[in-house]
């Protein structure tokens, strides 16, 4: 069986959504086994279930609550609870919805970092004309340095690897050309370091082309790649609006879309970030996901699946071997 901890509390829709969700994944997941952490009115009616723990927590930390003040004034808190969960070894991974400062900052001080990892990073899937690939950081830095870069690269390639079974998964960084000379410092300092390393790295790639599915991997500082991430998530949005706002137009439209129905279903399945579960904090001791914070139950159930996966592989592990074996010379250089 695998043990995976459900932050209840955390999340826009919590905690009805987050409950629908642990009720799916357990109907799909038969290994799984769920410790549910929030408060006592909330979950009392979970007391006794089957393949289900409940921890109390009756203090919750807001979506736009400080992450420091929280992890100093709430440490009893669903999120800050769960953490330590993770960290006592009772469960072998942690979700939650809620705020994800809070999650990053609690993962860091309570787990710690894996040795040699500066900076935790968050990794997301997004879709592509072909497979998915792996954005990396989406939002746990916003000020990072090439040695960053370079961790997040790794960690990104071994999460592809090993929880997706993408073998030796292409790397690229995310800049504003093509070419090597191009970038602010960061990123051509990081270039250097991509380079001269035994990964996978193919160079930079501009924005326009990451989702064409020619690179695996794309590497980029928090505060990018969160508005690559969430420019991403309104832009499908807002093209399916778009499209039915169009069809209502005519009824020739309307016969159109009935027609293509299937097709329009399938991508809307392909970019829905919901269908790829939560996004992975890489670089802490511990299995941490963190899902979006409009996650509903379809989010939070594949959120869990993700956790169940990065148990089974000891992703961990895997990252603490890839970091190790990764660290080169040039870093102490370009750091």
């Amino acid at each position: 069986m695998y043990k995976v901890v459900l932050d209840v509390m955390g999340g826009d829709f919590a905690p009805s959504q987050i409950l629908r969700g642990a009720d799916l994944a357990l109907q799909e997941i038969p290994e799984l086994e769920l410790i549910l952490v929030g408060r006592e009115e909330v979950l009392k009616t979970y007391v006794g279930k089957p393949r289900v723990s409940v921890v109390f927590a009756e203090e919750v930390v807001e979506m736009d609550e400080s992450p420091g003040d929280a992890l100093r004034k709430k440490r009893e808190a669903s999120i800050f609870k769960g953490i330590e969960l993770l960290k006592s070894k009772e469960a072998g991974a942690f979700v939650s919805a809620g705020n994800s400062g809070a999650v990053a900052a609690g993962s860091i001080f309570i787990l710690g970092r894996i040795e040699g990892v500066r900076r935790p990073a968050i990794a997301t899937l997004l879709p592509t004309v072909k497979e998915p690939f792996v954005l990396i950081d989406v939002g746990a830095n916003v000020d990072s340095k090439p040695i960053d870069l370079f961790q997040f690269g790794i960690m990104g390639k071994v999460f592809l690897e090993k929880v997706w079974d993408r073998p030796n998964p292409k790397i690229a960084l995310l800049s504003i050309g093509e070419e090597s000379g191009k970038g602010n410092l960061l990123v051509k300092k990081a270039h250097q370091l991509f380079k001269n390393s035994n990964l996978n790295y193919v160079g930079n790639i501009e924005s326009r082309d990451i989702y064409r599915g020619e690179v695996d991997v794309v590497v980029c500082d928090g505060f990018i790649g969160n508005i690559c991430l969430k420019l991403s998530e309104g832009l499908a949005e807002v093209i399916l609006e778009m499209l039915k706002n169009e069809v209502k137009k005519s009824v020739v439209s309307f016969l159109g879309l009935f027609m293509a129905k299937k097709a329009i279903d399938g991508f809307k399945k392909k970019a829905d970030w919901r269908e790829y579960g939560g996004a992975p904090l890489l670089g802490v001791k511990g299995n941490v996901i963190i899902a979006h914070g409009r996650s509903d139950a379809l989010a939070i159930k594949n959120a869990i699946r993700v956790a169940v996966n990065t148990i089974k592989i000891n992703l961990v592990e895997k990252l603490e071997s890839a970091i190790k074996d990764n660290l080169i010379e040039e870093e102490k250089e370009c750091a």
